[in-house]
């Protein structure tokens, strides 16, 4: 699967709406590939109290309720199909599903892929590891 690919599925979910006065929903939409070859999807939920969640957050769920956790490929895409690099939140998150995911493609831009690990250069995971 290329991150083409991958960035017309996130493109397509997205479906902004508001379904209550108090959230909006699919601003933005991701897709990622797992290990094993399937694309999930997700879309961002935003609440006026902050409990809402990323598009990254809604696709890993979709993935782990399937059974996996290890991500190859992952992007979002945002208003106007811009291609959004995910938030420091949503990096951590990944990594700490699979330890596997610190080498996560993640398209930032258009020609543009960087690794989670890339992304969070000081993992405190490996630190931990080799502790003092």
């Amino acid at each position: 699967m290329s991150f083409e690919d991958l960035y017309t599925r996130a493109k397509e979910v997205r479906n902004r709406r508001e379904l209550t006065k108090y959230a909006t929903v699919a601003s933005v939409g991701a897709a990622l590939l797992a290990e094993n070859g399937k694309v999930y999807t997700g879309v961002s939920i935003v609440t006026d109290c902050g409990t809402g969640f990323c598009a990254e957050h809604s696709a890993v769920a979709a993935m782990v309720t399937d059974g996996e956790s290890r991500i190859l490929q992952v992007v979002a895409a945002g208003k106007n199909g811009s291609i959004l690099p995910p938030c420091g939140r949503c990096r951590e998150f990944i990594s700490q599903i699979h330890l596997g995911n610190m080498s996560t493609e993640v398209m930032i831009g258009k020609d543009k892929i960087l690794t989670i690990k890339d992304l969070l250069p000081y993992d405190w995971k490996a630190v931990e590891a080799h502790t003092i």
